[in-house]
């Protein structure tokens, strides 16, 4: 989502982009969860490919317009939806947004989702399918709240009672998950399954049940995500190769173009990925 990142304050208006941007003040209750409002001010919709990342997407669509969700499967109209870690080609439209977007690291997708990411099978949905009336529940209650620090407010509450009765991720599973984006999806996966206790053929089951991705893919779309938002930056792909660890141009080349389904040099002209 076109946006500006607000840092430490709980309200930006952009005035040059037209987006209101407001955040929670005090932070949320769950570990692994970030949220905002979004305010399309100037009526200038919305027009969004998804690009993979490492978190859980949930945007819960409070306007009058609903958000059509494009993908290789056919044109999708619903009024709030989450997107994978890997979505997929697909494309986001809306003619004017006011929204909550959360972000869940793929421990607390886990937890609040009510299923695995890995059912979400690559793809971006409505999420209706997922929560039913609880998601219309929550949806009337937040477009009924005055002020966005309410909103903000009933999804942390929401979120919060989810979580607190769902059966924990593996230790293990959450321990090779950190490590992870903590090398910036620099490590081998039998280092990886040394560093659990486990076997490669163990972590790759249980991982690949818990977070939706195999280990090695995971590692591949953190790295994925650091590379992309150093080329939104405006570095060079050779810069970016090196920074990154992959084994030369020819490697991120390959990478950009199997998740983002563009070269790195098109990717650099988009806006950079949250984060």
């Amino acid at each position: 989502m076109r946006r500006h990142e607000v840092g430490a304050a709980p309200m930006d208006r952009d005035a040059e982009n037209g987006w209101e941007v407001a955040r929670l003040l005090g932070g949320t209750s769950l570990d692994g969860v970030r949220m905002a409002g979004f305010r399309d001010r100037v009526a200038a919709g919305l027009d969004m490919q998804v690009l993979p990342q490492p978190a859980v997407i949930v945007v819960i669509g409070l306007g009058g317009d609903p958000f059509t969700v494009e993908s290789p499967t056919g044109h999708q109209p619903t009024r709030s939806l989450v997107a994978s870690l890997s979505p997929g080609p697909a494309r986001i439209r809306s003619e004017r947004v006011e929204c909550v977007e959360v972000c869940l690291s793929p421990r607390a997708a886990y937890a609040v989702l009510g299923l695995s990411p890995r059912e979400l099978d690559g793809c971006v949905t409505g999420l209706e399918d997922l929560w039913g009336r609880h998601e219309r529940r929550l949806r009337e209650q937040m477009t009924d709240a005055k002020t966005w620090q309410e909103r903000l407010a009933l999804t942390d509450e929401f979120l919060t009672k989810r979580a607190a009765g769902a059966p924990p991720m593996s230790p293990e599973v959450t321990a090779a998950w950190d490590t992870i984006v903590a090398r910036r999806g620099r490590i081998r996966v039998g280092d990886l399954a040394a560093s659990c206790g486990w076997s490669r053929k163990r972590l790759w089951s249980r991982f690949s049940a818990q977070i939706g991705l195999t280990p090695k893919r995971a590692a591949m779309l953190v790295r994925f995500h650091h590379a992309a938002r150093a080329l939104c930056a405006g570095e060079s792909a050779s810069n970016v190769a090196v920074a990154c660890g992959y084994a030369d141009q020819a490697h991120l080349h390959r990478d950009v173009q199997a998740l983002a389904g563009c070269t790195p040099g098109a990717l650099a002209r988009r806006t950079a990925p949250a984060g």
